[in-house]
């Protein structure tokens, strides 16, 4: 029988923590974590899935049933990744322009930036959004498609819920995924080299 990790009425990062610990004292086996919003749910399976773990979601009366387990073969996603650790590479973007002084000259210059980014040989794995970046991220961001190139060429893109919230933008997110403070420090730790701008 599988283990129920009950996490309603608890707020990210809580749920993800709770799974988490619960898989790394583990070799194998199942959970179900239960949540009651949105944000939860999709943030436990993003661990889910970043673990390489099968997973799953059920919503039954308002509350969401994440079904994970963790097989054998898991701990082969594991070594992989830490095989690729040395070229984790993760660009954090804090503000909706690059730099100090004018505005204006600050929106041309993170355009430019993205677009170069995208266009260059070498490319972070991961782009952190938080704070005003979250902006750039949104609808009628000028950036959208420079940011829709390079989540093609694989980078993984995480916007700060919170910030957006701040900001009260979450239904015009554009691109990324809603991520959560205990991600965001996970995939900054884990990085072998950060460029914060």
């Amino acid at each position: 029988m599988a283990k129920v990790i009950d996490c309603k009425g608890l707020n990210c990062p809580i749920p993800v923590v709770s799974t988490k610990k619960y898989f790394d004292s583990i070799e194998s086996g199942e959970a179900t974590t239960i949540v009651d919003n949105e944000v939860a749910k999709n943030n436990v399976m993003k661990f889910a899935q970043n673990n390489g773990f099968e997973a799953n979601v059920e919503e039954k009366e308002g509350l969401y049933y994440v079904n994970i387990k963790k097989g054998e073969g898991c701990s082969e996603c594991k070594g992989e990744s830490e095989g690729n650790k040395n070229t984790k590479f993760t660009i954090a973007i804090m503000d909706d322009k690059l730099g100090n002084g004018h505005e204006d000259l600050g929106k041309i210059l993170i355009k430019s930036y993205l677009f170069a980014l995208s266009e260059a040989d070498v490319i972070p794995t991961d782009l952190i959004f938080v704070n005003a970046g979250v902006k750039l991220t949104v609808e009628g961001s000028e950036v959208l498609e420079s940011l829709d190139k390079l989540k093609e060429r694989g980078v993984k893109i995480q916007v700060c819920g919170t910030c957006l919230d701040f900001y009260k933008i979450k239904e015009e997110l554009k691109i990324g995924e809603i991520s959560n403070m205990y991600s965001i420090v996970e995939t900054m730790n884990t990085s072998d080299k950060i460029v914060k701008l």
